[in-house]
């Protein structure tokens, strides 16, 4: 969900967030378009096993249907770097997702000039964002949703679901890039159409070097490229970066019908009676839970995603997918045509990137997915303007602070040491979703949801203080089950070791 909340044989887990997305036609208009960019075929055989072994009728195998989404492109005249132009930048940021543009547009209207390098920076965002509607309103950004829901719900089991009064939307990845490309266009932000394969530093200088043969200069080089980038650094010394991963699959699809409200978007469905037929499937998932987040759009078009939470190691995609098989299955969900699908994989938790550094980062490979719930797009739009800030206290009109002060200083923008103790606490709360089975998960979040708005709501997108975390953590304790206290005190200790050595050196 990406913004949202991931065993059989699996390959090495990649060190990307990877999505597949098509998509739909005409007639779906709520619908943003994206770029295709790996059959799911193709992905299926890289996965291990073929799908088609799930012990179900044909009938209700949708893995078979084939995504008709297309390939499209937005349209707007960007202000192109030429190789004639002066190549020297204050700034020059690496990638075109929705981080690298947002600092972009904030770093600009400061008048700094900025570069932003890109393969394709007019391609459609492949992620599915999902966000609540408040954080997106904070940010201005209230006109960038494809569609909103004024409840969400959380199923814990056949018997219990909670229903969450906050409104969440399904992120209109074309409008919002629309808008903060244009908002780049504006401040005068040039775009260079290429692939960065090198970056040599200087003391007070860096030169970026793209495949197309051209060499730009800047003061400060961001890294905005994703997981899978070489261009951030981690500490060498840190063997093992234990880190979670939040994998699932995801369609966009017309349905004969779903048993969804319209009014609720589900964000969590813990239910487990569709594997009932299923008994490999259920020892699995009692043990590694996945749960079925669904964005129904009408009575015919929703939007179903089966995610895994977190886990290590990494959940096969195999085994992601066939349990969405036997769930829809269970729910009568009869999938008549695939608009969209998606497979992500979300690195969550682990180390910090080495503070300071010569590059800057920003979004994923910068630590800002959040570890126990992988939500990132909104905590990234709410964190540039702190970013650009930094930067434009340093190469402002006024001032200019190059190399080390300037790494030094914006680096801290980004990562404070409140937002280091908060991050401790985030990943605490990862490494025990880690040790639950599915009652434990059922239980973990039947308190979570019983707690103040307050707490759950600052919880979710990353508001609370060091303080505010301890009073939920407190209230949580006392809010959980016999049975929810009894897996935290016995299955989560060394994790909260952990945590309390690390909150100490943090404040050291």
């Amino acid at each position: 969900m990406d913004t949202r909340f991931m065993l059989l044989t699996s390959p090495p887990p990649p060190t990307k967030t990877q999505h597949f997305l098509h998509s739909p036609p005409s007639s779906f208009s709520l619908l943003p378009t994206t770029h295709h960019t790996k059959t799911l075929s193709s992905f299926l055989q890289f996965s291990g096993s073929r799908i088609n072994s799930i012990n179900t009728n044909s009938t209700w195998n949708f893995i078979d249907l084939k995504s008709e989404q297309q390939p499209e492109a937005l349209d707007i005249d960007l202000p192109w770097y030429h190789p004639s132009d002066r190549p020297r930048f204050d700034v020059i940021i690496v990638g075109a997702g929705p981080a690298g543009i947002r600092l972009a547009e904030q770093v600009s209207q400061y008048g700094i000039k900025v570069c932003c390098v890109d393969p394709d920076p007019l391609s459609i965002w492949p992620n599915n964002y999902g966000a609540w509607v408040d954080e997106f309103d904070n940010l201005g950004l209230d006109d960038c949703f494809d569609k909103t829901w004024p409840m969400a719900c959380v199923y814990i089991d056949e018997g219990k679901t909670k229903y969450l009064d906050r409104p969440y939307g399904r992120v209109s990845r074309n409008k919002l890039k629309q808008t903060l490309l244009q908002n780049c266009v504006s401040n005068g932000v040039r775009f260079c159409e290429a692939e960065v394969w090198k970056i040599d530093h200087q003391e007070f200088e860096s030169t970026v070097f793209c495949d197309n043969g051209v060499e730009l200069k800047g003061s400060l080089v961001v890294d905005a490229s994703g997981f899978a980038t070489t261009f951030t650094k981690f500490d060498h010394n840190i063997k093992k970066k234990n880190e979670g991963f939040q994998i699932a699959h995801g369609i966009l699809a017309e349905v004969d019908g779903h048993p969804y409200d319209l009014d609720k978007m589900v964000l969590m469905d813990w239910r487990d009676s569709h594997l009932g037929n299923e008994p490999y499937l259920r020892v699995k998932n009692s043990k590694i839970p996945t749960f079925l987040y669904a964005m129904p759009f009408d009575s015919n078009l929703i939007f179903l995603e089966e995610t895994s939470l977190v886990s290590r190691p990494l959940l096969s995609y195999t085994e992601i997918k066939k349990r969405m098989v036997a769930r829809l299955r269970h729910l009568g969900i009869k999938v008549k045509r695939i608009l969209e699908d998606e497979m992500c994989l979300i690195p969550m938790g682990g180390p910090l990137p080495q503070i300071p550094q010569n590059v800057m980062a920003i979004g994923g490979t910068s630590g800002v997915v959040h570890p126990s719930t992988g939500y990132m797009v909104a905590r990234t739009m709410a964190l540039a303007p702190f970013v650009a800030f930094a930067i434009a206290q340093c190469l402002g009109s006024t001032r200019m602070i190059r190399g080390k002060p300037l790494h030094t200083k914006v680096w801290n923008s980004l990562w404070p040491s409140d937002r280091k103790l908060n991050r401790q606490f985030y990943t605490f709360g990862m490494e025990t979703l880690l040790k639950l089975d599915l009652n434990g998960t059922r239980s973990f979040f039947d308190a979570f949801f019983d707690l103040k708005p307050h707490y759950w709501k600052g919880f979710l997108s990353s508001r609370l203080t060091p303080m505010e975390l301890v009073q939920l953590s407190l209230s949580l304790f006392v809010h959980a089950s016999n049975r929810s206290r009894f897996d935290i005190v016995t299955e989560c200790p060394i994790p909260l070791a952990k945590m309390i050595a690390n909150v100490a050196l943090e404040s050291i």
